[in-house]
């Protein structure tokens, strides 16, 4: 029979937590780039809307303002 030891059994369930704390800090790193790549996203458009602004540039201001609700929407705001 292949029957394994205790001190194997106990390193084979160490190693299956190590994957399973892996894989949820992997998945919170995940997230936070997202969410910062969201809000580099966020504020470059809000600086281009502010110029479109300034600039009295309804067309540009009117497509700008669209991307925004867009980013809102994936950003779940």
């Amino acid at each position: 029979m292949n029957e394994k030891s205790y001190t194997e059994l106990m390193k084979i369930g160490a190693m299956k937590r190590q994957r399973k704390e892996n894989f949820v800090q992997d998945l919170y790193i995940d997230m936070l780039l997202f969410e910062i790549q969201l809000n580099v996203e966020r504020e470059k458009l809000l600086k281009k809307i502010d110029f479109a602004i300034d600039h009295r540039d309804k067309n540009n201001f009117y497509l700008l303002s669209k991307q925004l609700v867009e980013i809102n929407k994936r950003f779940g705001s």
